[in-house]
């Protein structure tokens, strides 16, 4: 059994969670209920939840206040929340999961499944100290991106990034020191989340930092050389984007 904890400031979002959990989720638990932050805490250390579902928005401090409070996390988190376009890609660049309210049946069984893969051993949850390094720099630090391998998760500065590559499903990542990572996610991801950080998506199969690219060169319609001599094709329908993005930040 899976002992879990829900922390919403509404009650009838409580309630409605507590239903779905019961339906689609019998060897969860739901052993305690919070509405604020201070009797989350509260209630986390006296129950010592295996998994918590975690609202963001509350009023006064938020669910990523919680999370400040423990030296240590070792418990699953499952974010709860209203569209929160920056707590969203705080979450996404640590590769934890999060539910929009009002929440997908499907997506919710999901979620818990990933996170009962999670559970099994009490180990610090690194992916929580990342979001947590993540929220404390205000975006005023370089980040660094949870990468999810086969094998492991591995913690990379966005700087470091020289492009991306998709293959098939998965993408692969070029490190400035040669590193190729292989993560399982699509290309798309990482196109929607990196964009804020200088990279350009040049074509369908291709990511780069702008960072790394030496000079735009007008063979086969346009391609990109970067510092390393890569020479990275753009397609048709993103040149006009690609120039125009390389314009910008040149001016």
């Amino acid at each position: 059994m899976i002992k879990s904890i829900i922390v919403d400031d509404e009650l009838n979002n409580i309630e409605n969670l507590q239903n779905i959990i019961k339906v689609n989720c019998p060897d969860v638990m739901v052993v305690a209920t919070a509405s604020n932050a201070a009797d989350a805490v509260i209630a986390i250390n006296t129950h010592k939840p295996d998994l918590v579902f975690l609202d963001i928005q509350m009023p006064g401090q938020s669910g990523f206040e919680v999370l400040k409070a423990f030296d240590k996390v070792d418990f699953e988190v499952i974010f709860i929340t209203a569209y929160d376009k920056y707590g969203i890609q705080a979450i996404k660049f640590s590769a934890l999961d999060y539910l929009l309210k009002p929440i997908d049946i499907a997506e919710f069984k999901l979620a818990i499944e990933k996170g009962k893969q999670k559970i099994g051993s009490r180990k610090q949850n690194y992916n929580i100290e990342n979001l947590l390094a993540y929220i404390k720099s205000g975006q005023n630090e370089i980040p660094k991106i949870a990468l999810p391998t086969l094998t492991e998760i591995m913690y990379v500065k966005v700087s470091d990034v020289v492009r991306c590559e998709a293959s098939n499903n998965y993408t692969l990542f070029y490190l400035q020191n040669k590193e190729q990572v292989l993560v399982c996610k699509t290309l798309k991801e990482f196109a929607d989340l990196l964009k804020p950080h200088q990279f350009v998506r040049t074509h369908q199969s291709h990511l780069v930092n702008q960072a790394f690219i030496k000079s735009y060169l007008k063979e086969d319609g346009g391609t990109l050389l970067l510092n390393d001599q890569t020479k990275i094709p753009i397609s048709r329908q993103n040149r006009d984007m690609v120039k125009e993005t390389l314009n910008k930040s040149l001016g």
